[in-house]
């Protein structure tokens, strides 16, 4: 009884948060329709710096353990970096609720659940502030991305099986196996908060004035999003609150739709949540250092730059990302405003890349951003080209308006190529696989096989370019269609003239577009 005593007087004092509260500069990433009713989005980032004593972390059932076996043993490979960063959010004078739910039994005499239970009530709770949130009204204008109705674990069904049987035990218990938050996670007794209530994590809320919210912690899809207290229900409400992408998983089996890795399952979440919900953090904004990946997620980062009208490529492209790439990329889409056909938003993420996909029709950039590019090739870093790639940075007989820069050289610099016109529409052109033994040929057939569009005239090549495919129009000389090039700066660079929607169709075209981009990465 004095105990609970002592931790009254001292909450109503208000000393159980006296810290030293420190700023946090935050890169808060949204995504923004292109345009109104479109389905491809603008990846932008907003600076913002939030007070440490306005903000709260919740550590969203961080369990010990979990009836699916890779979701526990990633919540293990997660939970050192995230004690980090509930270390030094508290040190910045954060204010840290651990909510790991159906566990409350486990910290009933815990002084942080005794906090959590006798923080004075709000009188502004949210409507259904105890209920789970499985949808909300913005969400209606996407469609929800990946297919969880068979709950998302993705064991082996062997290990699943074997898992099971090493819970037993537990589940003879309970009708759930975890007791307790993961232990690597550390609670402070003199200032964090234990809770698996809305209404409570409300309160707290209230009662220390905090506007801001970080939510980390497990599923993105299920609890992260549709917990009392996860990222629905409090934005909804009025918070300023962001997921820390790098500090979350996801329940995603790739034997379920959309058919991709596990990892890009959560991506594609995160993409949902980006702009359906609320805006993302990262985990190194306070901590430092690199982005948190798990060990098993090798995807190499591949680019699109996107800005051109001719092809349909801002549809065929993201399909491709899903349908082609889905299992061994993660892709980032970067989209050409279609209002200002010179502007493309977010183009500053090609540095991060590790491979550029570039399928532009003459666009001049402004200088800055047309440098990220040239930055990225002067580095010797992969480059793929589709179609208008082969003049993306030039116009046909104009200067580019003050401030904006092209880059004429770009098809000869870059893919070795010589692009001068093409021939008419309306001849069909046929493709020919070239005798040569190749990686980027490998399980594609020799049969020939009729392109989608018109036939570039690109020859000659530098001698650099090893020339894979040809086309041909009746009554003229065969062009190169597909080629790799070594560059001046040591990079690899893929190109094909093919990109047409009806080439996207054709599963030869994929299979060589995949085939292109691995090679690319070969002994980066």
């Amino acid at each position: 009884m004095l105990s609970r005593i002592l931790l009254i007087t001292s909450m109503l004092l208000g000393v159980c948060n006296l810290v030293s509260a420190e700023s946090l500069k935050l890169t808060l990433r949204k995504q923004v329709p292109l345009e109104p009713g479109s389905s491809n989005f603008h990846t932008l980032s907003d600076e913002e710096t939030w007070k440490g004593d306005q903000t709260a972390l919740i550590v969203c059932d961080v369990w010990d353990t979990h009836n699916c076996k890779n979701a526990a043993f990633r919540v293990a490979e997660m939970v050192p970096v995230l004690n980090r960063v509930v270390k030094e959010a508290r040190r910045r004078g954060v204010t840290i609720i651990h909510a790991p739910s159906n566990c409350m039994s486990f910290y009933q005499d815990h002084p942080a659940r005794s906090r959590a239970q006798m923080t004075p009530a709000a009188d502004n709770y949210p409507e259904d502030i105890t209920q789970w949130c499985y949808q909300i009204p913005s969400e209606e204008q996407g469609v929800y991305p990946i297919d969880q109705t068979n709950g998302g674990c993705d064991d082996d069904p062997d290990e699943h099986a074997a898992w099971q049987a090493s819970l037993r035990p537990l589940l003879e218990e309970e009708k759930w196996p975890w007791r307790r938050q993961h232990a690597a996670v550390e609670i402070d007794p003199e200032r964090d908060y234990i809770t698996d209530q809305g209404d409570e994590v409300w309160n707290i809320l209230e009662a220390n004035g905090l506007s801001n919210v970080i939510m980390t912690g497990v599923h993105t899809n299920m609890c992260v999003l549709g917990r009392p207290f996860g990222l629905r229900r409090l934005s909804t409400a009025g918070k300023n609150v962001v997921l820390m992408r790098d500090q979350t998983d996801t329940m995603y089996d790739p034997r379920s739709a959309p058919f991709v890795s596990h990892f890009t399952g959560t991506d594609l979440i995160v993409d949902h949540i980006e702009r359906f919900v609320c805006p993302t953090i990262l985990s190194t904004q306070l901590i430092g250092g690199k982005e948190f990946r798990f060990a098993d997620d090798t995807r190499p980062t591949l680019a699109m730059l996107i800005a051109e009208d001719e092809y349909e490529t801002a549809k065929s492209l993201p399909e491709f990302a899903i349908d082609t790439l889905g299992h061994d990329y993660r892709v980032l889409k970067v989209f050409a405003t279609p209002s200002d056909r010179n502007q493309v938003p977010g183009i500053e993420s090609v540095a991060d890349a590790d491979v550029l996909l570039v399928s532009v029709r003459r666009r001049v950039l402004p200088e800055k951003d047309l440098e990220v590019v040239r930055e990225f090739i002067a580095g010797g870093k992969p480059v793929v080209g589709i179609r208008t790639a082969s003049h993306a940075f030039s116009l046909r007989k104009e200067a580019p308006p003050e401030g904006f820069a092209d880059w004429k050289e770009f098809d000869a610099e870059v893919f070795g190529g010589n692009y001068t016109n093409h021939y008419g529409n309306q001849l069909k052109s046929m493709i020919t696989i070239a005798d040569v033994e190749h990686p980027v040929l490998e399980g594609i057939p020799r049969t020939p096989f009729q392109q989608g569009w018109s036939l570039y005239k690109t020859s000659p090549l530098k001698p650099e370019a090893t020339v894979l495919m040809t086309g041909a129009v009746e009554g003229e000389d065969p062009e190169p269609v597909a080629w790799t090039f070594r560059r001046k700066d040591g990079g690899r660079s893929f190109y094909t003239s093919l990109g047409h929607v009806d080439d996207f169709q054709n599963p030869t075209f994929q299979q060589l577009l995949k085939n292109g981009i691995d090679w690319t990465l070969e002994g980066q």
